[in-house]
């Protein structure tokens, strides 16, 4: 690995911030200190921890900017289905989003165990 913007999940956490402050833009305006600037800020922490993991100096501190990152991605699957919850956004639109999300976390454990075991040998 060259740098972060190599690893696929960076390149795509990218997209889903990108998408996320598309959608969020159609919440409520009352929300927009509330799950609005939560969801915006939890998904900027994925490509984030991703990219100051690949900066570190240790395979185990990046491992361990990977599981933040994972963290973050966990917690806006879960603000996105708060937002379904309260009408914020549709089935469809939180279906493609959750789809998305699963590959993000499906890439992040991917690349922690590739890691592990890398650092194990």
């Amino acid at each position: 690995m060259k740098t972060h913007y190599d690893l696929n999940v960076w390149n795509d956490s990218i997209t889903l911030v990108k998408e996320i402050y598309s959608i969020t833009t159609k919440f409520p305006k009352d929300e927009i200190y509330g799950l609005t600037s939560q969801i915006k800020r939890a998904v900027v922490s994925i490509p984030s921890n991703i990219a100051e993991g690949a900066s570190r100096q240790t395979t185990k501190e990046f491992i361990q900017f990977l599981y933040i990152a994972l963290g973050s991605v966990s917690e806006v699957e879960t603000q996105l289905i708060i937002a379904k919850e309260l009408s914020f956004i549709d089935d469809n639109n939180l279906n493609i989003l959750l789809t998305k999300i699963e590959s993000i976390k499906k890439m992040l454990n991917g690349l922690i165990k590739h890691l592990r075991k890398r650092n194990a040998n």
